[in-house]
């Protein structure tokens, strides 16, 4: 017989101490270096033994929430990490500026973090952050203000310390007023010679699409109000606005017994400077959708000079309400939103840059001259609205708004099952991404809980997404498209079609504007 190479032998035994008895646990003849050969059931000679982590139950990861006697919500999210994010949410915008001065939301972001009752500068609360390795921010919204610290979780007690006297006892110099005209001045001077209008046409269409109430209110100051707001005007607004009620400590990151804790150290029984009266002047309105055009002339051709210029564009907006973020049908609604998609006409990449959109394949694609289209979808707690904004040379005014009122047709039409998927998936994908980062799990904490008190989870948000079918889409479209539409038009607007015909595309079967007839051009 052929003689036995040592690999035959092992190939024969594998089987016999599969099935035999266990391997002793000792020292092997065969093996060099530093370690005996031993098998891989043992445990090693003068190793620790080694404690593996368990999968855990669910209960770790849920958000907690606690309210505090005076009405405070405290919610927290547990996240493995020496590193904490905490901050406070508060229900005040510039929603509810209907009753005073516009732009005290604007101020009052720009204020954040300066000098308060216990700290003497902006300089002096850097420094205590930088003792704990952490930055502060300050965010206004139309609905919510928020003031966010990320540091090492072993200082939230001084976090928490910092966050109250920041929110509610704030100086609001007069030296640090006058900076804040001198900064909000320039920034909407910035504002109106930004290459990309963006943020001035969400403001025109939220203004054309609640004309005058709620979420339709300017978010930034108007330049002749920055020298009428002053301390009263914020104290005022204040009083009313900023009270327990209203709040939200939420934190990431931290243990919530020992958030709690902080939270009824620093923020129970504190005394606001602007003094600690019943809230009388509270705005409750719920949001008035109204459709409407809000138009600005402007040349834009000198926006972006240089070697290689931006040409002149016309930028149009057409929005249509949706519905609320409460509402079970914002689900369909987001994965709409990512079924448009959309961009600028130069994008490199493939499908995971959404180059599969239906603003990608039915209208960049197609027409070469056209710079942007892209889909929007603003949500709020009382109304929502899904838009499209387009940008093109000005000749092609015209011809852009009927491919974008035909593309709004489209959507009530057949929505192919590939597509509905992508959409679907791209979704839950861009949403698992986004929570991959604490600050962003710390504002999705917030907010649900500043709305709903409670907190829907990511795991159940994608099944949410899952169960959404064509049928769902077809129905919150058709709905959407018997409302009135709301449209914002910026730059050199000679051949914009009048609010009338768009309204009349988008009533009819195809989405075409009514002809006109012309003896000259």
């Amino acid at each position: 017989p052929l003689p036995r190479t040592r690999s035959r032998r092992r190939a024969t035994r594998g089987p016999q101490q599969r099935g035999g008895p266990a391997p002793r646990c000792g020292r092997s003849s065969s093996g060099g270096g530093a370690y005996p050969s031993v098998p891989l059931s043992c445990p090693l000679p003068g190793v620790p033994k080694a404690v593996f982590a368990a999968a855990e139950g669910r209960e770790r990861f849920e958000t907690r929430v606690s309210v505090l006697e005076n009405g405070l919500r405290v919610a927290s999210q547990n996240k493995f990490g020496q590193f904490c994010t905490v901050g406070l949410l508060v229900n005040s915008g510039s929603r509810h500026e209907a009753k005073y001065l516009s732009g005290i939301s604007h101020f009052l972001e720009k204020l954040a973090f300066s000098s308060t009752a216990q700290f003497g500068s902006k300089d002096e609360i850097l420094l205590t952050l930088e003792k704990h390795g952490g930055i502060c921010d300050c965010q206004a919204s139309r609905d919510t203000i928020m003031y966010a610290v990320s540091a090492e979780a072993r200082g939230l007690d001084t976090v928490v310390n910092l966050l109250a006297d920041v929110a509610l006892r704030p100086r609001l110099s007069d030296e640090e007023i006058e900076m804040t005209r001198a900064a909000i001045r320039f920034e909407l001077e910035d504002l109106n010679m930004r290459p990309d209008p963006e943020p001035l046409l969400t403001e025109m269409i939220h203004a054309a699409a609640y004309r005058d109430n709620t979420v339709g209110l300017n978010r930034f100051c108007p330049v002749e109000n920055t020298d009428k707001i002053g301390r009263d005007v914020l104290h005022s607004y204040l009083r009313n606005y900023y009270t327990p009620d209203r709040m939200v400590l939420a934190g990431v990151g931290i243990e919530h017994e020992q958030l709690v804790e902080c939270a009824r150290k620093h923020l129970l029984g504190v005394e606001p400077v602007w003094g600690s009266g019943q809230a009388r002047d509270v705005d409750r309105s719920v949001a008035q959708y109204t459709g409407g055009i809000v138009k600005v002339e402007k040349d834009m051709s000198d926006v972006s000079l240089g070697p290689t210029p931006i040409p002149e564009l016309t930028h149009i907006m057409i929005g249509l309400e949706s519905c609320s973020f409460l509402e079970e049908d914002f689900i369909p609604f987001a994965v709409l939103n990512m079924m448009m998609g959309g961009g600028g006409s130069f994008s490199a990449g493939g499908p995971g840059k959404g180059m599969f959109t239906r603003l990608y394949l039915n209208v960049l694609n197609r027409h070469h001259w056209m710079y942007n289209a892209t889909s929007y979808h603003h949500s709020y707690e009382d109304t929502g609205l899904l838009c499209i904004h387009a940008s093109a040379d000005p000749k092609q005014v015209r011809e852009m708004v009927e491919i974008i009122t035909r593309e709004f047709i489209l959507m009530a039409g057949d929505v192919g099952e590939v597509e509905l998927e992508r959409a679907k998936t791209q979704l839950k994908s861009m949403l698992m991404m986004n929570l991959e980062s604490r600050p962003v799990i710390f504002e999705d904490v917030g907010r649900q809980v500043l709305a709903t008190n409670t907190r829907k989870l990511p795991h159940e948000l994608c099944a949410l997404i899952s169960q959404v079918k064509s049928t769902d889409i077809k129905r919150v479209v058709t709905k959407m498209l018997h409302k009135k539409p709301a449209v914002a038009a910026l730059g050199d607007l000679t051949d914009l079609p009048t609010y009338e015909h768009i309204q009349a595309a988008l009533s009819s079967r195809d989405g075409r504007l009514p002809l006109v007839y012309r003896l000259f051009r």
